[in-house]
C-alpha cells in the first residue's frame, strides 16, 4: 500500500509445492472449529463481563521501496532486526493491537519460500538470503507483545519496473512470460490466467502453513490502477481463458472473484482461526452510476480495479474489510462522512467486520488541504465512527508517518479516543471451544509511594496454551463474600505469557482486581478470583 493518487483519476524444511497446491484443492471441504466443551468443576468465581470493550487498533508497516521496514536495503540482520522490535515497541506504547506488515510486495518473500525469491526490499538484490528468516522473527516479535501479526500479501505485483531480465534467474515470472504483462512501468502476473492465479495462491498460503500468523491480508491491488489512454494489455488472454464472456470487464472481476473466494476457503483450509480480509480503494461506485452506490464523484474501484468489493462483504467471502477512506470530511468528490455511513450501511447484519483505513500520511503533509493541518482530522473521523456502531475499528497508513505525527493528528486521536484498553476483534465464527484456564492474581502495595503491582500467573501452569494477554479489571472498595462484577471497569490489558506483571499508577486506597487469561482469538476466560492489595 502507498500514498494514493487525486480522488477523480487513477494512481500511480519447507513444504513442497504440491502439498500447498492440496490445500487450494481442499478448499471447498468445510472447516468448523470444535464446538464448547464444559468445563471442569471449579469454586464460583467471576464471570467475564459480555460487554467487555472490542476495537481494532491496527498499523500498517509497508515494505515496498522501504517505505517502513527495512528503512533502507542492506542492513546486516542485527539493524533489521532492531528496527522491527523499535517498530513494535513503539506500536504498543501508543496503543496498537495487531500490526499488518507487507511481506510479499513484489512477487518476492520476506521468508525461505520454495517458489519466490527473497525480496529485494531486504538486501538490495533480490534472491539474496538476508541471513535470518525475517516472517519468524516479526510473528514472534509482534506476540511476545500481544500484537497480533496480519500477513499482508500484493497478489498480483511482479516488480516495480517493466523488464523480466531484470529479475532473478529463475524467478516464475522469467520460467513463464505467459503470465505476465508490462503496464504502466510495471510488471504483473495476468489476473486471467488460471495457472498464474493458482501459482500466486500457493505462494503466499507457503506462509500461511508454515507461520503462526493471526490473518491474511490484501490491499487495495488487483487489476492495476488504470493509465491514462491506455488499457490493461489483455486481449489475448480474454480470447484464450473467456470462458463465454462477452464482456471482458464482467470477466475481469469474474477473475478477481475467483481469486478471493478461493483464497479465502483456502485459508480457512490451512490455518482456520486466521482472519481473511482485504483493505480496497474506499469508492465501490458512485450513486450517478449505480443507485447502490455511495454520494460520491470518483475513481471506482468496480469499474476501474474489477473489484466488486461490495459483493464480496454482502456474500460474506470476507472476515473484515477495512476500506481506505483516505479523505477529508467534507471533500465534495469523496466525503469521509459520506463514505462512513454508506459502507456501515453495507456490513449491516453481514456478519462481516468492518474497519476503516486511515490516512495519517496525509496529516501536516505540505500540499494536503487545510483539514489534514490543523491537528484534529483523525479525531473528527472517529468522532463520527463512534456513531456507527458497525464500525469495529481502524488502520492506520502507515508505521513512519504514526511516528512522525506531524502535527499531532494521531496524539490528538489517541487522547479523544483509545483512552479506555480493548480487546481486539472476535469474528463470531472464532468464539467457541474450549477457553483458557483463568489465572491466579497477587496484588501488593510496594515500594515507599506505596504502587499497586499485580503478579499473575497463567492457570493450570500453562497447560500448553499460553495466555495471549490478561486483560485487568479493577472495582471499587472491598470484594466482600459476594463481588459485584458489574461495578468494575476494564483498566489495562497486557501482554501475556506464563507470568506477568502491571502496575496501576492511580490505584483508589480501596480496590480489587480480578483478571482473565486472553487466548489469541481474543476470548477471555472466567475471571480469576477476587485479589486485594495487601502491604
Amino acid at each position: 500500500m502507498s500514498p494514493k493518487p487525486p480522488i477523480g483519476s487513477p494512481r500511480r524444511p519447507a513444504p513442497g509445492r504440491r502439498t500447498v497446491l492440496a490445500a487450494i484443492a481442499a478448499a471447498g471441504c468445510a472447516t468448523t472449529l470444535r464446538p464448547a466443551t464444559a468445563h471442569a468443576a471449579a469454586p464460583p468465581v467471576l464471570s467475564v463481563p459480555r460487554s467487555l470493550p472490542r476495537q481494532m487498533r491496527g498499523m500498517w508497516i509497508a515494505s515496498v521501496a522501504n517505505i517502513d521496514w527495512p528503512s533502507r536495503t542492506g542492513l546486516d540482520p542485527a539493524a533489521q532486526r532492531a528496527e522491527f522490535v523499535r517498530l513494535a515497541d513503539e506500536a504498543l506504547a501508543s496503543g496498537f493491537n495487531a500490526l499488518f506488515v507487507q511481506i510479499r510486495p513484489t512477487a518476492d518473500a520476506f521468508w525461505p519460500s520454495p517458489f519466490e525469491p527473497w525480496s529485494q526490499w531486504l538486501s538490495g538484490s533480490q534472491g539474496q538470503d538476508p541471513g535470518y528468516d525475517p516472517l519468524a522473527f516479526m510473528v514472534e516479535t509482534a506476540h511476545a507483545r500481544g500484537l497480533a501479526f496480519h500477513a499482508w500479501f500484493n497478489p498480483y505485483r511482479v516488480s516495480m519496473q517493466s523488464d523480466p531480465s531484470a529479475l532473478v534467474p529463475g524467478h516464475p515470472a522469467r520460467v513463464h512470460p505467459e503470465w505476465t504483462v508490462a503496464y504502466g512501468g510495471k510488471l504483473y502476473y495476468d489476473p486471467g490466467v488460471p495457472a498464474a492465479r493458482r501459482f500466486c495462491q500457493a505462494a503466499m498460503l507457503d506462509a500461511v502453513r508454515r507461520y503462526d500468523i493471526d490473518g491474511v491480508h490484501f490491499d487495495d491491488y488487483f487489476y492495476p490502477y488504470p493509465v491514462a489512454g491506455s488499457d490493461f494489455p489483455d486481449d489475448e488472454t480474454f480470447r484464450a481463458h473467456g470462458d463465454g464472456y462477452t464482456d471482458k470487464n464482467a470477466w475481469r472481476r469474474h477473475n478477481v472473484d475467483l481469486m478471493v473466494r478461493e483464497m479465502r476457503d483456502a485459508v480457512r483450509a490451512v490455518r482456520p482461526t486466521a482472519l481473511f480480509g482485504i483493505s480496497p480503494f474506499g469508492v465501490w461506485r458512485n450513486a450517478t452510476t449505480d443507485p447502490r452506490g455511495s454520494g460520491t464523484a470518483a475513481f471506482q474501484s468496480y469499474d476501474g480495479l474489477h473489484a466488486d468489493t461490495r459483493s464480496w462483504v454482502r456474500q460474506g467471502w470476507l472476515d473484515y474489510i477495512a476500506p481506505q477512506l483516505y479523505w477529508h470530511i467534507g471533500l465534495p468528490v469523496a466525503d469521509y462522512a459520506a463514505l462512513a455511513p454508506w459502507w456501515a450501511e453495507v456490513a449491516r447484519g453481514t456478519g462481516t467486520e468492518l474497519w476503516i483505513g486511515q490516512a495519517v500520511y496525509k496529516s501536516g503533509t505540505p500540499g494536503q488541504p487545510a483539514a489534514w493541518q490543523d491537528g484534529k482530522e483523525l479525531t473528527r473521523h472517529l468522532t463520527l465512527n463512534s456513531t456507527l456502531p458497525e464500525i469495529g475499528g481502524d488502520l492506520f497508513f502507515s508505521a513512519k508517518d504514526v511516528r512522525a505525527d506531524r502535527v499531532g493528528d494521531f496524539a490528538a486521536m489517541r487522547l479523544a479516543h483509545w483512552g479506555r484498553p480493548v480487546l481486539g476483534p472476535l469474528p463470531a465464527r472464532l468464539d467457541r471451544g474450549p477457553l483458557l484456564p483463568r489465572p491466579t492474581v497477587e496484588v501488593r502495595r510496594e515500594g515507599h509511594d506505596g504502587a499497586t503491582v499485580l503478579r499473575v500467573t497463567a492457570g493450570g501452569h500453562g497447560g500448553g496454551r499460553i495466555p495471549f494477554r490478561y486483560a485487568i479489571h479493577r472495582y471499587p472498595g472491598h470484594p466482600g463474600r459476594h463481588p459485584d462484577a458489574g461495578a468494575g471497569s476494564l483498566i489495562a490489558v497486557i501482554p501475556g505469557g506464563i507470568q506477568a506483571v502491571h502496575h496501576d499508577t492511580d490505584a483508589p486506597a480501596e480496590c480489587w482486581y480480578a483478571v482473565s487469561s486472553v487466548d489469541r482469538l481474543q476470548r477471555g476466560s472466567r475471571l480469576s478470583r477476587p485479589a486485594s492489595p495487601r502491604p
